[in-house]
């Protein structure tokens, strides 16, 4: 079982910068596709950006220049990067690994932008 957390979530004003981290145990960190979702009140979770195993990165549109994922393996850590922040990107963010068809949630972290 592999045990995902996230942290760095909080309120931050209109145009403010954030950085999310989240953790995944078990040795195969490398391994693992790991992804940040968002979920905003009354709407459907939804992929915000993925970074594969050998780096490979994807995002949502609305994200994309002002988000950046990345990975440390070596800390089993993940990174979400959010820059020019706006009240639409208020939701919960959640981490999400995956290894094939194997798939692991944390409990989310809550973005609130502001004013």
């Amino acid at each position: 079982q592999v045990q995902v957390v996230e942290s760095g979530g909080g309120l931050v004003q209109p145009g403010g910068s954030l950085r999310l981290s989240c953790v995944a145990s078990g040795s195969g960190f490398s391994t693992y596709y790991m992804g940040w979702y968002r979920q905003a009140p009354g709407k459907e979770r939804e992929l915000v950006a993925r970074i594969t195993s050998t780096m490979i990165t994807n995002y949502a549109e609305s994200v994309k220049g002002r988000f950046t994922i990345s990975r440390t393996n070596t800390k089993n850590t993940v990174y979400l990067e959010m820059g020019s922040l706006k009240p639409e990107d208020t939701a919960v963010y959640y981490c999400n690994a995956r290894y094939f068809t194997d798939e692991y949630w944390g409990q989310g972290t809550q973005v609130t932008v502001s004013s």
